[in-house]
């Protein structure tokens, strides 16, 4: 099976591929470099959010050490789902607050970049 092309039809993938092979060949590192010399570019740090729930509520069994919460992360692995942290935590206005049994809540990991 042959496929007839209008040959005054201009190929708008060729076009593309030419306009980038005009351009100067620049290294990874090159390109990293320019990235972060522009002013106007605002670096963010990569980041990843997903739901969970306070699954519950770990009551410390000595005297002056936190609670814990475990929550349960929608969406990860079966090994992965749990974690516990201490249970201290400070709103938008600076106040102390405290996860309760059965809280929806949202979990952001962010990476920091390595400093060289």
């Amino acid at each position: 099976m042959t496929i007839n092309r209008d040959q005054n039809k201009p190929n708008p993938t060729l076009a593309r591929v030419a306009k980038e092979l005009a351009e100067p060949r620049m290294a990874k590192s090159a390109r990293i470099a320019e990235l972060k010399q522009d002013a106007s570019r605002v670096a963010v740090e990569p980041s990843m959010s997903m739901p969970g729930t306070v699954d519950k509520i770990i009551v410390s069994s000595r005297l002056g050490q936190p609670e814990k919460v475990q929550i349960g992360v929608d969406g990860a692995e079966a090994g992965y789902r749990d974690l516990r942290i201490e249970n201290i935590l400070v709103d938008e206005h600076g106040d102390d607050v405290s996860l309760k049994n059965g809280a929806p809540i949202e979990i952001t990991i962010t990476a920091h970049p390595k400093k060289q």
